[in-house]
């Protein structure tokens, strides 16, 4: 399985801002604490205030129910509410506008992997121009030495209704809206696994298009790499499953190395069992679950694109055993 590729003390990383392990992230991580510290200020300021009024201007016993003395256009109470709010909303603006410009126009070196993400309903592609791999559902990247940052820019793309790639401990979200390519990029400095979510609703399944990135060493990102570039494994025991997955219309939208199909519309099943989880993280990529998946695709994703193929008992066997195969 592909968790195996990396060592790590757990398998799972929290979605949590709070933890930021690339650049970006940190970035966007110290803007929330500098604004969340201005928002605390504020809050002490105006409550500590409010606490003063309530105490000292409280009525007492022997007050005679005159009102206290009014005070009628104060210049210099006028000018401290209008400009110190003014002082503060300019610095809130400056501070975000530096942390987005830094983000969005930093330089990249000319060693960045680059990644095209598309996505679909509801599921995540990946290509890697530059590597001739495709895969799918699960982002793999190497690590990167903040000494000698070797970031990956991601090009966000759309098939077909709004997305948007978040993963939090990596990134800010970014939408991927159709027909405006988009991008962002992350520089992982800790190796692991790091969860996300489409964040823009897309549809009936969009809760369940989960993001899982992969952050390896570079050699194993370098064995990753050329695993992907191999064709499928096909062996003689599984040819039957083969056939019955080339005769319907898996290869329509299902894309194998080396075999008939050629389709893009549904993931490429090259090296589907490399891969922890099977319908963009909805279940764990193991034989019983692609069985079900197989033969009732709303069993495990209510709404999915992918019908259910209608095969018989020995059919969906020998179509499990042929995708189990696909190493």
């Amino acid at each position: 399985m592909a968790a195996a590729l990396w060592p790590g003390p757990t398998p799972l990383s929290p979605t949590d801002i709070f933890a930021p392990a690339s650049t970006p992230a940190k970035s966007i991580f110290e803007l929330s604490l500098f604004v969340l510290s201005a928002a605390a200020a504020i809050f002490l300021v105006v409550f500590g205030l409010l606490v003063y009024a309530v105490l000292r201007f409280r009525k007492r016993a022997n007050d005679d129910g005159r009102e206290p003395a009014q005070v009628y256009g104060s210049t210099q109470v006028e000018l401290a509410w209008t400009i110190i709010p003014v002082l503060i909303v300019l610095v809130l603006f400056l501070t975000s506008a530096r942390v987005i410009l830094s983000v969005q126009d930093a330089v990249q070196p000319a060693g960045a992997l680059q990644v095209t993400v598309i996505g679909h309903q509801f599921w995540w592609e990946y290509r890697y121009p530059g590597l001739n791999v495709v895969t799918a559902n699960e982002l793999h990247v190497p690590v990167s030495d903040p000494q000698h940052p070797t970031p990956t820019v991601l090009k966000l793309l759309s098939a077909d209704t709004d997305h948007s790639f978040w993963v939090p401990r990596l990134a800010g979200k970014t939408d991927l809206i159709p027909n405006f390519p988009n991008s962002t990029w992350i520089d992982p400095h800790e190796i692991g696994l790091y969860e996300g979510q489409c964040a823009q609703y897309c549809g009936t399944q969009h809760a369940k298009m989960l993001l899982r990135v992969y952050v390896d060493s570079r050699e194993d990102f370098e064995r990753w790499v050329q695993k992907q570039r191999q064709p499928a494994e096909l062996s003689e025991a599984v040819s039957r499953g083969r056939a019955v997955f080339e005769r319907t219309a898996c290869i329509n939208c299902h894309a194998v190395q080396g075999t008939a199909a050629n389709g893009t519309f549904g993931p490429d099943l090259t090296h589907l069992m490399s891969r922890d989880t099977i319908a963009s993280g909805a279940a764990p990529n193991t034989e019983e679950e692609l069985r079900r998946w197989v033969e009732n695709p709303d069993s495990i994703k209510p709404g999915s694109r992918m019908p259910a193929m209608g095969l018989d008992k020995q059919q969906l066997d020998e179509v499990t055993a042929y995708l189990v195969s696909l190493r």
